[in-house]
């Protein structure tokens, strides 16, 4: 098979550096991680990679490789991060569906989606990294090629055929079939009312119903990208950080089996190498040496002191001066994700976050006056008024209803001081996404309607990435697009499909209240996805959305059980949720340029394979755990605690059973509505002094109040190590790295990510396979794993 480049531009032009410094791109307000000016940028027109001299950004592929100069108009609105990765050239004879895809793709979706679900039970997780598939269905795939027969097979009663084996092992086979194993070899959302139903109602819902409605909501958000994709997919100021540490694996994995070069082998040397080292290193922090995991240096200094203990503590206490060696608490901090990936800003921000919350509330509440509730300050349970924890079971009755007697009995719910403030910056964190979208996202957003509009007069043109002339979109309309009437038929079989449910009383919620979810995820698709793709910090509105639902059903009769809320959550969450994911992993198709309909197929094939395999793990835990999950029984191993499933049933209770009405009463929640006033005035506030003082070394454009509240909304009291030493990394990785070693950053930077986060989740699939998957298999205790405190903070 011949190759065939497509071209735009093949003219060479005087070059200049590409560097952050030529980076034109220019997102109002600015950002992104190039926001930092390194001081060895590039010096001449072009860079050492091997033994090559090529173009910074252009593909070494082929020997004709394009060149550009930085104000072209194909280069010049792409980031210098994703021109240093992505290549600019396609060969669109690539095989993309095939056989081996298919074969592959059913491989690692369907244990995948098994340990993922199962995971959600467990106390201890069962990992599937993403990265675990790239890695292994690109040796497979290499191994497919070498061993099928290259046999031209008819499909029955069809005129259609395939090949078995089209020929060598592609990039873009490889790049499907890791988006379908990103879409369903995870968990779904939707497994939380399937068993809070059965677990605490006696009310199994009917199989067919169940796998519907978890396929429905999946489907909901996969259709709900459409509205966001125009903005957030095409135009090439959004880099997607998770999207691009994928596509330079994806780029080092293609060169080294095609055209191996002195870079590529070191790459792939180094990926492997750190690997290896952190899968060997985790079994330190995590099995052998639990107090690497939280190194609590004024515990050491004062092991009997109480008031040392809970300052320096990272579990239970204010994680004063504590570092952590354990990457579980090094990375996917407050939903920012790899230090590698995440920009600087972001990170500055959340570390802002926790010293307010750790260093400045946490004292402020236990030796001064900061809130009247003293029980519990770090405790995330439900709590009486003497501290004791909630029977909240005892509060409902057989038939899904508040019983007031137990009510009375028990007194109002109580909660710690931390969770409170927690529970009022979430809901700042929800207005303040909206607030901020509409203030300092507003430019884009502008821009990009303008550029659909324009396209829209321009009847020689109806492809949607016409609007944008990057090389990007420019290969990219070599392939048929994604046509609209796609994701509103997915829309409308969803749709279908639940409010067909819910008339018919399966799904516990008033049909009105689906039409609400389905509208305000809607609404917080584009500035969840905005705030997404520019910072890598993916915001958790799952509390709000059951806040919401328990407003509304205290106006109506009925309909009081609190598996409602998690219906209602699961739909309204997974709009957005799925949205998210799905506009990541098909701005990977984009880098990698995969046929825009390829991608869409691949993304609904994986979720379609996957969810039987999350009822089926569902049915089976529900059926052989069932007392364990519900507290009946003590589980030996003390795995079958299902404590995100008590934890959303603690939740449904507050806002259902007893109401938002009711809790808000009491003095000690008064004050939380007024979170959602605080996140609409604060971006504004912002936005104005933005406007007035536009070159103010404060630069409030940064200072992005969605995050810092979401930050503070995180609950510490159980983790409060890792935060100063992510900082510190993140310090040396995304600001002076950048800064001062340019060269080394780009080439390598996005390629630790990807082996750290791999040979993370490696390690706890092998400690759960040693260690915990049949008989639990403790460490014997010594210096560094005492049975009183791994930290040694003994007076805690």
């Amino acid at each position: 098979m011949t190759s065939r480049f497509i071209k735009s531009w093949s003219r060479r032009r005087d070059e200049t550096p590409l560097t952050p410094e030529t980076d034109n791109i220019n997102p109002v307000p600015r950002l992104d991680p190039l926001a930092n000016e390194p001081k060895d940028a590039l010096k001449n027109s072009s860079v050492e990679v091997g033994e090559e001299k090529v173009i910074p950004g252009v593909s070494s592929s082929s020997s004709d490789s394009l060149t550009f100069a930085d104000d072209d108009p194909a280069v010049r609105d792409i980031p210098a991060s994703v021109r240093r990765i992505v290549s600019l050239e396609d060969d669109p004879t690539l095989p993309t569906l095939t056989f081996r895809y298919f074969v592959l793709t059913l491989l690692f979706v369907i244990p995948g989606a098994f340990m993922s679900q199962l995971s959600h039970y467990r106390t201890t997780f069962i990992p599937f990294s993403v990265f675990f598939t790239q890695i292994c269905s690109d040796y497979l795939g290499i191994w497919l090629a070498k061993v099928l027969p290259s046999w031209n097979v008819k499909v029955p009663f069809t005129k259609y055929g395939f090949n078995l084996n089209p020929g060598p092992w592609g990039v873009k086979e490889h790049v499907l079939v890791t988006i379908s194993a990103a879409s369903g070899a995870t968990y779904n959302l939707a497994f939380a009312p399937v068993s809070i139903a059965e677990l605490f109602f006696g009310q199994r819902i009917n199989p067919g119903v169940a796998i519907i409605f978890m396929w429905s909501v999946v489907v909901t958000g996969y259709s709900f990208a459409a509205i966001s994709r125009q903005f957030l997919l095409y135009d090439p100021q959004y880099p997607w950080f998770q999207a691009l540490c994928q596509t330079a694996l994806f780029e080092t994995q293609k060169k080294q089996r095609e055209h191996p070069s002195a870079l590529s082998r070191r790459q792939m040397v180094l990926f492997f190498s750190v690997l290896a080292f952190i899968t060997l290193w985790q079994f330190l922090p995590e099995y052998v040496f639990p107090m690497l995991g939280s190194m609590a240096f004024l515990c050491w200094v004062a092991p009997r002191n109480a008031t040392a203990n809970f300052i320096g503590a990272g579990y239970g206490g204010m994680g004063f001066l504590n570092l952590s060696f354990d990457w579980s608490n090094l990375s996917n901090l407050s939903n920012a994700g790899n230090m590698f990936l995440t920009p600087y800003w972001t990170q500055v921000l959340i570390f802002l976050a926790f010293v307010v919350n750790c260093w400045i509330l946490i004292p402020a509440a236990k030796w001064g006056n900061l809130g009247s509730y003293k029980h519990g300050l770090m405790s995330n349970k439900v709590l009486t008024v003497n501290g004791t924890k909630y029977p909240l079971t005892s509060l409902l009755t057989p038939q899904g209803t508040l019983n007031e007697t137990a009510y009375a009995e028990n007194g109002p719910l109580q909660l710690g001081t931390q969770m409170l403030w927690g529970m009022f910056f979430d809901y700042a964190s929800y207005t303040s996404a909206l607030a901020w979208l509409a203030t300092f996202g507003y430019p884009q957003i502008r821009e990009a309607i303008q550029k659909i509009r324009a396209r829209n007069r321009d009847k020689n043109h109806d492809t949607i990435n016409f609007q944008y002339t990057d090389q990007l979109n420019i290969l990219q309309r070599s392939y048929k697009e994604v046509p609209l009437w796609w994701y509103i038929a997915l829309f409308l079989c969803s749709f279908v499909s639940i409010t067909a449910m819910v008339g018919a009383g399966q799904l516990y919620i008033p049909i009105w209240t689906y039409f609400v979810a389905i509208g305000t995820g809607a609404v917080v698709v584009t500035p969840l996805g905005w705030l997404y793709a520019i910072s890598n910090f993916q915001l958790p509105i799952g509390t709000t959305n059951e806040l919401l639902y328990g407003v509304m059903v205290q106006a109506v009769a009925g309909h009081k059980n609190p598996t409602g809320a998690s219906v209602y959550s699961s739909i309204a969450g997974d709009a957005w949720y799925r949205a998210q994911y799905m506009l990541q992993d098909q701005k990977i198709g984009h880098y990698m340029h995969i046929p825009p309909r390829a991608t869409f197929f691949s993304q609904v094939f994986g979720a379609t394979i996957g969810i039987p395999v999350n009822y089926a793990v569902v049915r089976w835990v529900l059926d052989t755990r069932f007392d364990y999950l519900t507290g009946a029984k003590t589980d030996p191993s003390h795995q079958w605690t299902g404590q995100y499933v008590q934890s959303t049933l603690s939740t449904s209770v507050q806002y259902v059973l007893v109401g938002p009405v009711r809790l808000f009463q009491e003095p000690t929640f008064k004050p939380l509505p007024y979170g959602f006033l605080a996140g609409l005035l604060c971006p504004i506030i912002l936005y104005g002094l933005h406007r007035l003082f536009p070159h103010s070394k404060l630069k409030f454009h940064l200072w992005n109040t969605t995050i810092f509240f979401s930050a503070l909304a995180t609950f510490y009291g159980n983790l409060s190590t890792g935060y100063f030493s992510g900082f510190i990394g993140s310090f040396v990785v995304m600001f002076w790295a950048f800064r001062y070693r340019y060269e080394l950053w780009a080439k390598y930077n996005y390629i630790l990510a990807a082996a750290f986060d791999t040979g993370f989740n490696f390690n706890m699939l092998l400690i759960f396979l040693f260690f915990g998957a049949g008989k639990i298999i403790a460490m014997p205790n010594w210096w560094g794993n005492n049975a009183d405190s791994s930290e040694r903070c003994f007076a805690l």
